[in-house]
């Protein structure tokens, strides 16, 4: 008989109806095998890992769901494997060891290159599919390869990090508003080159306001454990660290993408609207909002024509001077602007993907007649329009 598991109990939203069909798998034949069943059987298919990135309509999902739950942590050394970089150590992770488990492992173990990344829901194969980031660092700083089964070919394959089209919060694998990915390929493990820490130190803090928290300043280093503990608390303080008994957790985490847009739309926003450059620039640039006030003017790309130059946006700022405040809601509606944090739409018990999706569109439609900006979700959607 087949198990009946909605995926209001599989992701952190707790919003969504069932798959027509559900699957686990604990290891990778397993996963392989449920693989090649699902895609003989069904015309849509997706996996799910730690649905820390995914919202789901109450109709659910057509096709089936395989949730991967394999586990395993592994360091690989330069002896087993000659491309490891020197001072490095590899590790290979199952795609589906919690991330955070992950970025706890390598602080014990003295590497270096993730504890930035601490806290970020979901499973360790979600992580590239996303391309996660948070505080100045991403998964594609460190990422050598993913192992990949892919549909086309039936084989299991190991793919560059290079190869993966890695971009904000994107790489060719994500599916977006719906759509299939560029690739139809799962991943199975991923391989992370951390650098050895021998004096306990983390990568130089790169993000203003974690440098602000470590009470140190840009570009110094710090210990390991310090750092994933102040990002812990960080994100905490956000609703970003899931808590069961907390809805401001009950998210998404970060629901719209920070937009990037041209230098030259950028300039008829206000001069107080954060904005960063984007793409090659003459020198490394870690964060500068734009302050006409201050008299900074942004780094310019070296080698971008004027009217390609870009800058990214804070979602975040334009959400709040669009005039929507943390705990917004919609009247009715169990869904609600975190209370921690503007950039989280969240589930304050009981609410439906739909009342979500209905929030969400209605930020959409604020930040678009304020600032002429349309923001574009972050998380995958299934069965909803937004």
């Amino acid at each position: 008989m087949t198990t009946v598991v909605p995926f209001s109990s599989l992701t952190t939203f707790r919003v969504g109806g069932e798959p027509a069909e559900y699957a686990e798998a604990t290891d990778v034949r397993g996963l392989l095998a449920l693989l090649d069943d699902g895609w003989r059987r069904f015309d849509e298919w997706m996996v799910v890992g730690g649905g820390s990135n995914l919202l789901v309509g109450s109709d659910g999902f057509p096709g089936i769901a395989i949730a991967v739950r394999t586990r395993g942590i592994e360091v690989i050394s330069g002896q087993d494997e000659p491309d490891v970089p020197e001072g490095a150590a590899r590790l290979r992770v199952q795609a589906g060891e919690s991330w955070d488990r992950v970025v706890a492992f390598a602080v014990e173990e003295g590497l270096s290159g993730i504890e930035a990344l601490s806290g970020i829901p979901g499973s360790s194969g979600a992580a590239p599919i996303q391309n996660i980031g948070a505080y100045g660092a991403e998964i594609g700083d460190v990422l050598s390869s993913v192992e990949l089964y892919d549909r086309e070919s039936g084989t299991l394959e190991r793919v560059s990090a290079r190869d993966l089209g890695l971009g904000y919060r994107t790489s060719v694998l994500k599916r977006h508003g719906g759509a299939p990915a560029e690739r139809e390929a799962v991943v199975v493990s991923i391989d992370l080159d951390l650098r050895r820490s021998l004096d306990g130190l983390g990568a130089p803090i790169a993000y203003p306001q974690l440098a602000k928290a470590l009470g140190v300043d840009l570009g110094e280093r710090v210990a390991l454990a310090d750092v994933r503990a102040s990002v812990l608390a960080l994100r905490g303080s956000k609703g970003m660290v899931l808590d069961p008994d907390d809805h401001d957790s009950w998210s998404a985490g970060s629901f719209f993408t920070n937009p990037i847009v041209s230098e030259r739309f950028a300039a008829d926003l206000p001069a107080d609207a954060p904005r960063w450059p984007v793409g090659e620039v003459d020198e490394p640039v870690t964060v500068l909002p734009l302050d006409g006030s201050a008299g900074f003017d942004l780094p310019r790309p070296a080698s971008v024509a004027e009217e390609e130059r870009r800058v990214k946006l804070s979602a975040a700022w334009l959400i709040e001077n669009a005039g929507i405040g943390r705990g917004f809601a919609l009247p009715g509606s169990r869904a609600a602007i975190s209370s921690k944090h503007t950039l989280a739409l969240t589930n304050q018990g009981n609410a439906s993907g739909e009342d979500v999706a209905a929030l969400a569109r209605y930020v959409q439609a604020r930040v678009q007649s304020e600032f002429g900006v349309l923001l574009l979700p972050e998380p995958v959607v299934v069965g909803l329009d937004i």
